[in-house]
């Protein structure tokens, strides 16, 4: 007897916060429950045989309604039901996230000489992710890179990117990121607005984000994808140096693309190794 339903996003995971209210013809409410921590319904409520009207909400997305028939067994079976997120923009479940650096990558891209480009990585970061429950616009990003883990696969290069011409590591050792606001774009990308913390010098930072959604890994927990650009000016974080060759060229361009793909671990923090 009674009600019974599946709520999920449109990855399939469990709305945890949702609300299923059953109506009858005339409008009158009979029936109200709560999913549960797997975004299952089951309320042992008998109903009367008929047709009811199931209206789903849950704080964050939009409302969904469908008709439902009870039989003489006085039970009402609604299946699985699908939310979207309020204004149809998608983002994981809420909560925290973990960023897995050795699933992810933060790289850069430096035009050299003029003619071709130089493309480099920071090798050890961290970062953390927290998806708003009630306004998902409100969700946090925050990260650390270690600006000594600077890696362009040549060994001097290197060098000359970590010493005072550019991000002086030894003074400061760490490049930070904290986001300070979050806007819909489409129906799965986002503008992420933060502030960038580099070379001693803080700016204002806008990062175009790709939610690529989420899934299991083999390992026992949830994982949520994410693809993120932007574009930095050197002298915005006082890194002005460089050598023009004799052509009137610059031998490093003072223009860098970032380029982020990003995996998180749902939680905390990251699975034992």
């Amino acid at each position: 007897m009674g009600l019974t339903a599946r709520i999920r996003t449109r990855d399939g995971w469990a709305v945890s916060h949702a609300v299923v209210t059953v109506a009858d013809m005339t409008g009158a409410q009979v029936l109200r429950a709560e999913a549960d921590a797997e975004g299952a319904v089951r309320d042992a409520t008998p109903m009367e045989p008929g047709a009811y009207t199931v209206i789903v909400t849950a704080v964050g997305y939009a409302p969904a309604a469908s008709s439902v028939i009870v039989t003489v067994s006085g039970r009402a079976e609604v299946g699985s039901v699908t939310l979207a997120r309020q204004g149809g923009t998608e983002l994981p479940p809420p909560g925290p996230w973990t960023v897995d650096p050795v699933h992810s990558s933060v790289a850069a891209v430096a035009q050299h000489l003029g003619i071709s480009s130089v493309h480099g990585r920071f090798t050890e970061f961290s970062g953390s992710i927290e998806i708003a429950p009630d306004d998902v616009t409100k969700s946090r990003v925050e990260a650390v890179i270690r600006a000594a883990s600077i890696d362009t696969g040549n060994g001097m290069r290197d060098g000359h990117l970590k010493s005072p011409d550019f991000l002086d590591v030894e003074r400061f050792p760490e490049i930070t990121f904290r986001s300070t606001g979050l806007t819909a774009t489409g129906s799965d990308r986002w503008t992420v607005r933060g502030e960038l913390g580099m070379h001693g010098v803080v700016r204002p930072v806008d990062l175009d984000l790709a939610y690529l959604g989420t899934g299991p890994d083999p390992w026992g927990g949830t994982r949520a994808a994410f693809r993120a650009t932007t574009e930095l000016h050197r002298e915005d974080f006082a890194m002005n140096y460089n050598q023009v060759l004799q052509a009137g060229i610059a031998a490093i361009g003072t223009t860098l693309k970032v380029e982020l793909d990003i995996q998180a671990v749902q939680g905390e923090s990251l699975p034992a190794a």
